[in-house]
């Protein structure tokens, strides 16, 4: 299954892309390198994330996770807690989820 999340061109040098997906939305950023997808969705209460100084941080209660591994570095959620990526690959100029390949 692949289905096209954004345009690479949409995606920002710095900050976060927030793009629609299944009902649902995704974090779409460039770290390392690399283009990440990461649900937005707080791992501590099931809140919203925004990009803040280079992390993903929940404006409900302040769990902030690291962009690039994924980590929570503070805040509420569990000390294991990690973002959940999406399996993406950029396939022609855009960022596409890609799934039992």
């Amino acid at each position: 299954m692949r289905h096209e999340i954004c345009k690479l061109a949409d995606v920002p040098e710095t900050g976060t892309l927030v793009a629609p997906f299944f009902g649902r939305e995704v974090h779409v950023y460039r770290s390392g390198g690399r283009i990440r997808a990461a649900a937005n969705v707080c791992l501590h209460f099931g809140g919203p994330l925004e990009c803040r100084d280079g992390k993903l941080v929940c404006p409900w209660h302040g769990a902030a996770f690291d962009m690039d591994k994924g980590d929570r570095v503070e805040g509420p959620a569990p000390k294991n807690a990690r973002l959940m990526f999406l399996s993406t690959r950029v396939e022609n100029d855009a960022v596409t989820y890609v799934w039992g390949e």
